[in-house]
């Protein structure tokens, strides 16, 4: 499938309108003469919509309203076009934004009624009510810890771009450290990753931050080497008042790099939330993957962790997982309950063009996806909440990724970066920092990108932290706070 735009309407968001309905299509200038295509074009009062599928022409003209919006009634004639010809009904509709959680909120600040927020979703986007409610339930779980944010809160994020090895779903910048040149680089990169914290740290506290939460991710935080992981861990113990703290999760990941000293390591050192990741518990499932272990593996390794004293474990399952089916999925969700963990949360599989899954053709069956996330009604009845969603470009059926709960146990960090509620600092290869002005969450969001790949994050490290002295004239900009030196 091709996709082509013409016209001044005809942009971002056609061209994922278009997506939502054949999310590999390739955008091109020109029709093809003999594969499949949609075109959406939009004239001065006038769009046109004409789609092939499969040799046969459907196409629909339209004049534009006088004072509609040109770009949202394209992407309805589109959408509208798209879903007769295929039959197909999105269950986020004409969505295409990752937030939708995020608009309840921005509505309710800017005075809209219930009403109006729920026609927003149903009659605007053409959302089921079904994934409406879904929203909203998380939106009123979420409202207490907005309303408690400061204006000068923020959270620090530590990036490790290190795998024992690379599972095929995955498109993230990171290394494996099989081979001899990557284990060369874990070391300095520890190294300045622990320089570049201090500098966050000291820039948090010229600029009057207030460090809320802290999380180290990945890739795989603990393929680093127990030394390693001990020395970041103990700098950061050094570096920040833990005790102010409201959280601090470290991605402990997958077993076939995780055991009872680096479990000991994180503990000691004040972690209060951890990750281990399964993403499925069929072995057959984790070899097509690329996983080095098995399903007894994460029950060993969760078994390890309590036994070190973790007390607030989250879990990863994967709805979409090539070789998986709904039943699978199902025996997963069970056995992830069983054991009793804090947070479970279940992502669905989204189809990144630099992943393997992509690049092999391996992806499971489509229409077995939402069937998959049907059975999460099994979380609800173990007394787990929705508390944060966010949803993905490429993702299957154009579906979500939901965190579940327990009361009391829900991830702050995740509702920050999610909803956007503060600043994020952020540390490591790859590490994008967002800049919120203080008191307008609704407000544009500035970036500061680090170097994508850890070669040139060790090499060009001088100039990165030359690059993060935008943080401070970010808030010399936004607030009347004179910054304070060291």
């Amino acid at each position: 499938m091709q996709i082509i735009l013409r016209g001044p309407a005809a942009g971002y968001e056609a061209e994922h309108t278009a997506r939502l309905f054949f999310p590999e299509a390739e955008k091109t200038e020109n029709l093809p003469q003999d594969s499949d295509f949609v075109l959406a074009q939009s004239h001065l009062c006038t769009d046109t919509i004409l789609l092939r599928l499969h040799g046969r022409l459907y196409w629909k003209i339209a004049l534009r309203p006088q004072g509609a919006d040109p770009e949202y009634t394209l992407c309805r004639l589109l959408y509208t076009l798209l879903g007769e010809a295929t039959g197909s009904t999105p269950p986020w509709g004409m969505m295409t934004g990752v937030r939708p959680v995020r608009i309840i909120h921005d509505m309710r600040a800017s005075g809209a009624t219930e009403d109006e927020i729920r026609a927003r979703f149903l009659d605007h986007f053409a959302c089921t009510p079904e994934k409406f409610a879904l929203a909203l339930g998380i939106a009123d779980l979420q409202k207490p810890v907005l309303d408690a944010a400061d204006p000068m809160d923020c959270s620090v994020y530590a990036g490790i771009p290190f795998c024992p090895t690379r599972c095929s779903y995955c498109s993230f910048v990171s290394r494996t450290v099989g081979d001899k040149a990557t284990r060369a680089l874990v070391q300095p990169y520890v190294d300045k990753l622990c320089a570049e914290l201090t500098a966050i740290r000291e820039t948090a506290d010229r600029c009057g931050l207030h460090i809320r939460t802290f999380y180290i991710g990945g890739g795989t935080p603990t393929s680093l080497s127990a030394a390693q992981l001990e020395q970041l861990m103990s700098h950061i113990a050094k570096t920040f008042d833990l005790a102010k703290l409201d959280e601090y999760t470290v991605e402990a990941g997958r077993p076939d790099c995780t055991d009872a000293e680096k479990l000991r390591i994180i503990k000691q050192y004040g972690a209060t939330r951890i990750s281990i990741n399964p993403q499925t518990f069929s072995d057959e499932v984790l070899r097509n993957i690329g996983r080095r272990h098995t399903a007894q593996d994460i029950v060993d390794c969760f078994a390890a962790a309590r036994a070190a004293g973790h007390t607030n474990i989250n879990m990863d399952l994967i709805a979409g997982l090539p070789g998986d089916t709904v039943e699978g999925f199902e025996a997963s969700l069970r056995k992830a309950i069983a054991l009793d963990p804090e947070n479970i949360t279940v992502h669905t599989l989204t189809l990144k063009r630099a992943s393997n899954i992509v690049v092999e053709h391996r992806a499971a069956d489509y229409a077995d996806v939402a069937a998959m996330l049907d059975k999460c009604s099994l979380l609800a009845d173990a007394g787990y909440r929705p508390y944060y969603m966010y949803r993905q470009k490429g993702t299957l059926q154009n579906l979500e990724n939901i965190g579940w709960a327990k009361p009391g146990f829900e991830c702050l960090y995740n509702i920050y970066i999610m909803e956007e509620v503060h600043t994020i600092l952020s540390a490591g290869a790859g590490g994008s920092t967002k800049l919120v002005i203080p008191g307008q969450r609704r407000g544009k969001i500035e970036r500061i990108f680090n170097f994508k790949y850890p070669t040139e994050y060790i090499d060009r490290f001088a100039e990165l932290l030359d690059r993060k002295k935008a943080v401070e004239d970010f808030y010399a900009r936004y607030t009347s706070q004179t910054l304070r030196q060291p």
